[in-house]
């Protein structure tokens, strides 16, 4: 005799919802300048100095660049020499630069902050599909300008990213708050 067993594995599909990469930070911790530049601050030890990769070759462009991120934060550094002319064509040249990104940005949020040395600095905030999504200058006026970008290598979309604009993003504060001239 023969029994016959039917058992029905019925299994319902789940589909699982959207998610996003899992990106471990830690604290920044930040070590100071090399002292051969005419700008001093302190930046994240997870970033590295590198030459600047742009087809300017400038004696103190450099790019901090976070590899665990494939991040650079673009540093570009120009004398004002007590030149008016210059110090305007500076400032042009930095708007122009952000406002470059206004096609694809939802929002540009500029604001005008007091640093810790007295200098004012301009952080510029830019919202949607950007590939630069912080960005600041600072000058004393007579004879130094200062403007960082943060910048990604990568295609991730900055939804996901943003843990990591926003963990880079403290950092380019704690630079500006800890910016000295080295004259």
């Amino acid at each position: 005799m023969a029994i016959v067993l039917l058992v029905s594995c019925e299994s319902h599909y789940v589909p699982k919802p959207k998610g996003y990469n899992r990106i471990e930070m830690s604290p920044s911790v930040f070590r100071a300048m090399p002292d051969s530049f005419p700008y001093l601050f302190e930046y994240p030890t997870s970033a590295e100095i590198v030459k600047d990769g742009s087809w300017i070759s400038e004696r103190y462009w450099i790019d901090l660049h976070y590899p665990a991120y494939n991040a650079d934060i673009q540093v570009t550094y120009k004398p004002v020499k007590q030149d008016r002319a210059v110090l305007e064509e500076l400032l042009k040249d930095s708007y122009k630069l952000t406002s470059e990104h206004g096609v694809k940005a939802y929002s540009i949020d500029e604001s005008v902050v007091k640093l810790p040395n007295g200098m004012s600095a301009t952080l510029m905030e830019l919202s949607g599909e950007v590939p630069s999504q912080f960005q600041f200058h600072v000058t004393d006026s007579t004879e130094h300008f200062l403007r960082c970008a943060l910048y990604f290598k990568s295609s991730t979309e900055n939804d996901s990213l943003r843990p990591v604009i926003d963990h880079i993003k403290m950092d380019m504060v704690h630079m500006l708050n800890t910016l000295e001239w080295n004259n």
